[in-house]
């Protein structure tokens, strides 16, 4: 009597093997480019960003001269079109960029992205064809440096309470305030301020400063305890005079500034992710490699269900920024979206640099070891450009029509 035969189904589906590192296989939805660009922008990282990390991050050091390297190998404005000296490429390589080198270090991804999304960004969105043509070359090459002002000593998450004023003169304007928090800034040549101006109703308007101008000082902020590999400081304006054409023409209002916000919001969004990665192939390492009580570490059942939840929740997070990615290439994406993104993936990335330094013991708060270097940073980045409950409250408000900040 024969065995009866084995009836497969055309509706089964087929089923691969498991890819531990790559669980949801993000890498065969990337385009033939986007591969391209991501594995130079990691070949950069690890072979101009690692090699330094460490002893940059121990002394504090500044590194203006990353941005020539990092303008030659293409990381300067990726989105901005060729016809302008950018890439032309979309909005998931420069999110894939950033994951890249932000696995080597938060601080270097943040030099990265305020060039890009702060800077380049509202020059060529908002400013002039002279302006466009005065700074954008040196801007995406890195030869010239920028920095962002928005942020106020009395106004961090409450931007409406600006007091950086603009004050109209005969030639163009008179700008007088602080920001406060401005990476970039002590060794920036182009600056990107955001004041209230007298000329145009007491609304919101950008203005593009010179380093050397009477009056315009950016001292660096010392003794930060994140963010080591990037240098931060103010920007202090004592009735700096710009003329007519300083002001960005193109925008008035929290149009400009948070236009600029949500491009850099949605590159955190996957810059922290390879920031988690570090952290959880450094635990896996770690936990294959330490044995104690006779067997590794990595054969515990605690060990495991860590690198579980890691695994999880940097493959959701993945792939929350890559659809998002998709809709911000189609338009479709809105803010609330990038803040849902923004603050998932910030605190979901703290959490995982936090078990990690706990999975190396005492080895975690060893600078041989990144995952510490990488959760303090990570401590910051949950906090700018928006914190994790000013995320929320714009979700909550999205929710339910009430605004909840006052």
């Amino acid at each position: 009597m024969n065995a009866p035969q084995l009836v497969r189904s055309s509706d089964t589906p087929e089923l691969a093997r498991f890819a531990w590192e790559d669980p949801l296989r993000l890498e065969d939805r990337l385009t033939e480019d986007e591969r391209m660009l991501r594995d130079a922008a990691r070949s950069f990282a690890e072979t101009e960003l690692a090699p330094r990390v460490t002893a940059a991050y121990r002394e504090e050091a500044a590194a203006p001269e990353l941005f020539p390297l990092m303008g030659a190998a293409g990381l300067l404005g990726p989105t901005l079109p060729e016809s302008a000296g950018g890439l032309g490429a979309g909005y998931v390589t420069y999110g894939l960029i950033a994951r890249e080198i932000e696995r080597v270090d938060s601080g270097y991804r943040s030099m990265m992205s305020v060039q890009s999304s702060l800077v380049i960004y509202p020059i060529h969105a908002y400013g002039s064809a002279e302006q466009r043509a005065r700074y954008l070359p040196g801007l995406v090459s890195g030869e010239l440096i920028g920095c962002f002002g928005l942020t106020e000593p009395d106004a961090g998450s409450d931007p409406a309470a600006m007091k950086t004023r603009a004050a109209k003169t005969e030639g163009g304007y008179r700008l007088t305030g602080s920001k406060m928090w401005i990476s970039n800034a002590p060794f920036a040549d182009v600056f990107v301020v955001w004041a209230r101006s007298e000329a145009h109703g007491d609304r919101i308007r950008g203005f593009v400063l010179e380093k050397g101008m009477k009056g315009l000082l950016a001292p660096k902020i010392g003794g930060k305890l994140s963010l080591r590999a990037s240098t931060t400081g103010e920007i202090v304006m004592d009735g700096v005079e710009v003329g007519e054409d300083a002001l960005l023409p193109g925008v008035e209002g929290f149009k400009g500034p948070f236009g600029c916000l949500n491009r850099a919001r949605y590159g955190i969004a996957w810059g922290v992710m390879g920031a988690a990665e570090a952290c959880w192939h450094a635990a896996r390492s770690y936990g294959l490699e330490r044995r104690q009580f006779g067997r590794p570490l990595a054969q515990t059942q605690l060990f495991q269900k860590k690198l579980a939840d890691m695994q999880t929740e940097i493959a959701l997070g993945l792939e929350g920024a890559f659809a998002l990615g998709r809709m911000m290439e189609a338009g479709t994406a809105a803010p609330e979206a990038i803040s849902l993104m923004k603050r998932n993936n910030c605190g979901k990335a703290l959490d995982i640099a936090r078990a990690a330094r706990d999975m190396h013991g005492g080895n975690g708060i060893s600078e041989s070891f990144p995952v510490m270097r990488h959760m303090i940073n990570l401590e910051t980045v949950n906090t700018y450009e928006g914190t994790h409950d000013i995320h929320a409250l714009i979700l909550g408000r999205a929710q339910t029509g009430l605004q909840a900040f006052a």
